[in-house]
């Protein structure tokens, strides 16, 4: 045990000062499936002192091909993804303290988990949690690295509150829409990778070497071999609602959150977009197409059948999940096809 952390200790840019830091540390990850198992892992095999994992999934057998943590058992048992993870992670590692928390991640939730970590490592699977983090990371001054990955596709930043922009400034507004990972697929390189940039730059937060973090926003594509790595100083916007002068943190207010409602009499959920949205159909209906269920459209609405479940999707943005009244569920049907 006592040169556990012998390798990483000589390291210079660690050492063993730099060690006794990160094992007096706590870490918030986001998500526990791809990006998340690979963050959790490596975290922990660093000697992370307390680490704090949040998902509302459970194992499926599609996780198993790039969800480094989970076995073929935790598939068969659909054990939730927090509970499969902390058991392998206490496996690996017993002397970090680990808490497992299976819940829908909500404004509520996330203020309370800021208060009492040192970092926020987004694993998610949406746009909405990340601007939640994002504008959370900005009230309480906590450090959070943004990630995501699709196809063979990743992108990675790194955001310190009061120095860098935050993502509301490179972003400005939440995009809705988009390819996910059940839509377009994905390869294990490309989660790697990501994960890879993430905790290099955890490290670096965690020892306090703050000088050396990338501050650049890293895309990169491994299957047509592109990558690029854009400064995005000069973003950082004065008038940023989430970090500028006058911030209002909007992304915390209900108005800014997707309205979830469960039909009365009806085993559906509804999911309205926090904001205004047209969308495109006769895209979606291709795109969906592609993925095994039943896909039917008409001029009003789109129809997608799979498993045990219907989505209706319509023109003004609201979804009708049929078969289910669990509002998470709901969301993570949602999340999954439409990003």
């Amino acid at each position: 045990m006592n040169n556990r952390y012998s390798r990483q200790e000589l390291f210079s840019s660690i050492g063993k000062d730099g060690q006794q830091r990160i094992s007096n540390k706590h870490v918030l990850i986001i998500g526990v499936g791809a990006l998340g198992s690979g963050s959790t892992e490596a975290l922990v095999r660093a000697g992370i002192g307390k680490l704090t994992i949040v998902d509302r999934d459970y194992v499926e057998w599609s996780n198993l091909q790039r969800q480094q943590l989970y076995s073929e058992e935790d598939a068969k048992n659909r054990l939730p993804k927090v509970i499969a993870a902390k058991n392998r992670l206490s496996a690996v590692n017993s002397s970090v303290a680990i808490e497992a928390i299976i819940v829908d991640a909500s404004v509520s939730e996330l203020e309370d988990w800021a208060k009492n970590v040192d970092l926020i490592i987004d694993a998610t699977d949406n746009f909405e949690t990340r601007m939640i983090i994002n504008d959370v990371s900005q009230m309480y001054g906590v450090p959070w690295i943004y990630g995501a990955c699709v196809g063979s596709y990743g992108i990675s930043y790194t955001i310190i509150p009061e120095k860098t922009p935050c993502l509301s400034c490179i972003l400005e507004t939440v995009p809705l829409g988009g390819l996910t990972c059940d839509t377009a697929g994905i390869i294990s390189p490309a989660v790697n990778m990501v994960v890879s940039y993430q905790i290099g730059e955890a490290l670096k937060i965690l020892v306090g070497d703050f000088d050396s973090l990338r501050n650049k926003l890293v895309s990169f594509d491994l299957w047509k071999n592109q990558f690029s790595a854009i400064q995005v100083d000069k973003l950082k916007n004065e008038d940023c609602p989430s970090c500028g002068k006058e911030r209002s943190y909007p992304y915390l207010s209900f108005e800014n959150q997707t309205k979830t409602a469960v039909l009365c009499g009806r085993d559906s959920v509804q999911i309205r977009p926090s904001i205004p949205t047209v969308r495109d159909l006769e895209a979606l209906e291709q795109l969906l197409a592609k993925q095994g269920g039943t896909v039917q459209r008409n001029p009003f609405l789109l129809s997608y059948s799979v498993h045990s479940y219907r989505l209706v999707l319509f023109k003004d943005g609201r979804v009708l999940v049929h078969g289910t009244k669990d509002i998470s569920e709901a969301k993570a049907l949602y999340h999954r096809f439409l990003g």
